[in-house]
């Protein structure tokens, strides 16, 4: 059956945070009603579909280091995680200054101390904090061996990518398979979770070891001209 997280483990996450995270859910509506953050706004749906989502994917994470959430939007993963890890230091990266502004206003409401609000564009920010992370995430970005490569150059060694990902995420990562030393990548594994009897999963890659040089590339490049397929036309 592969990989799973224990569905007691995320109910005892939840339940010790609750909260502070249904805190989060709350301010997560009302900057809703400013910008679109993410897509639904009443804060049930929210708490279902987002936060206890992101919540799930916590045992994954390393007690204590540091964490880039990439494209972070509303603040998911980045702020659950930052209230579930306390002993993290979380970086939520985006490029829309409005978002990051009211993302950053959400976390000093909060007072989570552990957070970093960055507006810039992944591949220029990526050159800047090249290796300085223990974990790199996104949620619901592009396709996961395009996200792959916006993740890597974060990512020390012996760290790992994240990719929350749908049914498709296997059909995603076909095209990259048997590739991902490029990237300086283990094969990715699919680690499934459970929530109200939905089935998810998140795509898992350990750092182990450098990505080619020009990782990474220009702004726009990683999607108009993906890594796996350009390699696949040199040979």
């Amino acid at each position: 059956m592969g990989e799973s997280i224990n569905a007691a483990e995320i109910k005892k996450i939840l339940d010790e945070n609750e909260e502070r995270l249904r805190r989060y859910v709350s301010l997560l509506a009302k900057a809703n009603e400013l910008a679109r953050l993410t897509g639904p706004s009443d804060e049930e749906t929210l708490w279902r579909a987002h936060v206890a989502d992101c919540a799930s994917v916590v045992p994954l994470l390393p007690q204590r280091g540091a964490v880039i959430d990439v494209g972070t939007g509303g603040g998911l993963p980045g702020i659950v995680w930052a209230v579930c890890r306390p002993g993290l230091n979380v970086t939520l990266l985006d490029s829309i200054t409005r978002k990051c502004a009211l993302v950053e206003k959400m976390a000093l409401a909060m007072g989570l101390a552990n957070i970093t609000v960055v507006c810039a564009r992944s591949e220029d920010y990526a050159k800047k904090q090249a290796g300085k992370f223990d974990a790199a995430a996104a949620r619901a970005v592009c396709a996961a061996g395009v996200l792959a490569e916006y993740l890597t150059p974060f990512v020390k060694r012996g760290g790992r990518l994240l990719a929350f990902k749908g049914p498709k995420a296997a059909e995603e990562l076909a095209p990259a398979a048997g590739k991902w030393k490029t990237l300086g990548l283990s094969e990715p594994r699919l680690v499934r979770y459970e929530l109200e009897d939905m089935a998810r999963c998140v795509v898992v890659w350990d750092k182990t070891g450098a990505e080619q040089k020009g990782i990474p590339r220009r702004p726009g490049m990683a999607e108009k001209f993906p890594w796996y397929l350009a390699n696949a036309k040199k040979k």
